[in-house]
């Protein structure tokens, strides 16, 4: 097979849960041990930071990968969904996983594969721990999926673990109260290893505090540990950068303007999981490398879909936000920024609980309803028919491109056009 034939063999023999849902997802980690078993087990070669979370897991991982490699460090990052390309899901220092090696990989274990029968996110991780440790990377940063517990890559024994925060999502299969989906997460906490916690909430703490003492591991709340203040936001040409100061619970200044093109709100709260891991991580990480990690985050990972700017005249945003957590941050920092009229393209999957997403949309935006082209999208005429319960008023579109390509049209260049509600709908217009 070449690699169009590879890829297309691996969406079609194994179950995807971004585009199906509920039916792509294993309770157990049963397949993921057999699997890496036939593999040699890897992921006993790696040293790794493991990182899970409602939010921010993608913005924490992508920003430890970039200071990690600025540091010098051989850096491999496993990351998902992908936005546009698979390969995005699996990098050492920023370079995407080579087609050959997914063609190769996936010959040389076919019939592995066919007798296990795994699902597609418990092939990819055992792809990504083979190529990790046959190219002998120095540190692997990685992301679980959903949850934590059961995800396939809780197989890691980590050098570090990370739970960025938790909020409401994947609430059938998680739990259906934040205690119950913090349980999911807290399973990542190993023997004696390290955990941070993002940020203390009430309804989990207990959670965290309690798993940790079970599992002798050192646990840190990233958010007493480390103070942030942000100074000011530059206006560049191609879009913006945040400038900000760190300090210590002491009130000491860690770090003086750290800058970075993140500059979502919301990234205060990820970067305090970040700083402490560079502190508290068993090799030094000098203080250049962490401002030139951040300040290098895209450039040196690609990572997209993070209040990115796609335009300036009329101003275009994409976040890839798409729970209870992540849009309320959303929509709160969106009317900070001055506009005439505010344009949302909005698109959702099936699975996601509208009750309590669309109170949180503005009823002063002008709507234009989507769906992405995948079989998990929500219809947009459904959505359309929800979100009138609540005030909020547009026209659907049957594609993504055509919603943006209408905002654009309605727009005039002081106005402001959003583009969210999922993954999926960000990865269509990038």
């Amino acid at each position: 097979m070449n690699y169009t034939q590879t890829l297309a063999y691996l969406y079609n023999s194994l179950p995807v849960y971004q585009r199906i849902g509920a039916a792509a997802y294993k309770k157990d980690l049963n397949n993921t041990i057999a699997l890496l078993a036939g593999l040699g087990n890897p992921e006993k070669k790696l040293k790794s930071i493991h990182i899970a979370g409602t939010n921010g897991k993608g913005s924490v991982s992508h920003n430890l990968a970039s200071i990690f490699q600025e540091a010098g460090f051989k850096t491999g990052l496993y990351t998902s969904p992908h936005l546009k390309d698979f390969r995005e899901r699996i990098r050492i220092n920023g370079k995407k996983i080579s087609k050959n090696y997914i063609v190769d990989f996936v010959e040389k274990n076919k019939q592995l594969f066919e007798k296990i029968q795994p699902s597609f996110f418990e092939m990819t991780v055992a792809m990504a721990f083979s190529y990790f440790a046959e190219n002998k990377v120095d540190i692997a940063i990685v992301e679980t999926g959903m949850g934590g517990r059961l995800d396939s890559t809780n197989v890691l024994n980590p050098d570090l673990s990370i739970i960025t925060n938790i909020s409401w999502d994947h609430t059938q299969f998680l739990g259906d109260t934040l205690a119950k989906i913090a349980t999911e997460k807290a399973g990542i906490i190993k023997q004696d290893i390290p955990i941070i916690i993002g940020e203390t909430q009430p309804e989990t703490t207990a959670v965290f505090v309690q798993k940790a003492k079970e599992m002798n591991a050192p646990l840190y709340f990233a958010d007493k540990q480390i103070d942030i203040k942000e100074t000011y936001t530059e206006d560049t040409a191609s879009g913006f950068l945040m400038h900000f100061d760190v300090f210590d619970n002491k009130g000491r200044a860690l770090y003086k303007d750290i800058q970075t093109p993140l500059t979502g709100d919301y990234q205060i709260k990820n970067f305090k999981s970040v700083l402490l891991a560079t502190q508290l991580f068993q090799h030094k990480l000098d203080t250049t490398a962490v401002t030139r990690g951040i300040a290098n985050c895209i450039k040196n990972t690609q990572l997209q879909g993070r209040w990115q700017v796609l335009s300036k005249q009329p101003l275009i945003i994409a976040d890839t936000g798409h729970n209870q957590a992540g849009l309320s941050y959303i929509f709160h920092q969106l009317q900070t920024i001055k506009h005439e009229k505010l344009h949302i393209v909005f698109g959702v999957v099936n699975d996601k609980d509208l009750g309590k997403i669309l109170p949180l949309l503005p009823k002063d935006a002008k709507y234009y309803f989507c769906q992405a082209q995948i079989p998990r999208a929500l219809e947009a005429r459904m959505l359309q028919q929800n979100a009138k319960q609540y005030g909020l008023e547009g026209k659907t579109y049957s594609s993504v491109k055509n919603a943006l390509r209408r905002a654009r049209y309605h727009a005039t260049a002081n106005d402001l056009i959003f583009v969210g509600g999922s993954t999926f709908v960000v990865a269509e217009v990038l």
